[in-house]
């Protein structure tokens, strides 16, 4: 009980700092938005092998991707946030109440969640007048996908934050690592297109898998076994994730 209250004062801090800066509505929807906007009209000749032959087509395939490669991307990006408050000696002010460490990582990953979790709902509105078209059911499964791949990223973007607390050294590592992490899921074009071997090594990438589920979940088939398989991968590795990190803010925040 004591931890979801700590959790949720620390989410409801994080949250009214957010709002008071509402700036990063635009900042962190212009990539995606002008990538929709202007790279999947060129997709529908691409993709027509694929049976593609609408526009509305083309957008249930790239959006899907999209979507995923924005909670990649501002999930990992986080941890310039957390550098910028224990620089500011916020995170040590912050230990010395009696407001429980776990919280403290809890309630700023809800709301990175959270602000990544509006960020997608507005990129699908946006795709929605080009013909893109999904159920309640299917919305739901999604939110809930993108839930678990946020979580995901932002906990493991604050773990390397707490190892590396370098601005210099962050950036290109995060750049490094989730360039090939995310081309190799597919989110641009899908891996059926791909070369033989470069499937099988996405085989080994979750976030292909979390893909495969958006996209089964775009295209109604919701019993399809990616997606349960994308969530269950995904699920475990943000446990995993956010356990590593309630750890490391325990052992290495003084």
């Amino acid at each position: 009980m004591k931890l979801a209250r700590d959790t949720w004062l620390i989410f409801q801090r994080q949250m009214t700092l957010t709002l008071r800066s509402p700036s990063w509505i635009f900042f962190g929807l212009a990539q995606p938005i002008t990538y929709l906007l202007l790279f999947t009209p060129f997709l529908k000749p691409a993709l027509a092998s694929m049976g593609a032959t609408s526009y509305a087509d083309a957008y249930r395939i790239y959006v899907p991707g999209l979507l995923v490669v924005t909670c990649l991307y501002g999930g990992l990006f986080t941890g310039f946030g957390l550098l910028a408050d224990l620089r500011g000696g916020i995170i040590q002010r912050c230990r010395v109440t009696p407001i429980s460490r776990t919280a403290l990582v809890l309630g700023r990953v809800l709301r990175d969640v959270a602000i990544l979790l509006v960020q997608a709902v507005i990129i699908t509105l946006f795709a929605l007048p080009f013909g893109l078209r999904l159920s309640l059911v299917e919305m739901v499964l999604a939110a809930v996908l993108l839930v678990l791949i946020a979580l995901m990223t932002t906990a493991i973007s604050y773990d390397v934050t707490l190892l590396v607390r370098n601005e210099g050294a962050l950036g290109p590592m995060i750049n490094t690592v989730g360039q090939p992490v995310a081309l190799l899921a597919g989110v641009l074009l899908p891996l059926a297109l791909a070369p033989h071997w470069m499937q099988l090594v996405a085989d080994w990438n979750p976030f292909s898998w979390a893909t495969a589920g958006m996209r089964a979940l775009f295209n109604g088939n919701v019993g399809d076994s990616a997606v349960w398989l994308g969530m269950l991968m995904v699920a475990a590795l943000a446990g995993l994730t956010l356990l590593w990190s309630g750890r490391l803010f325990s052992r290495t925040i003084s």
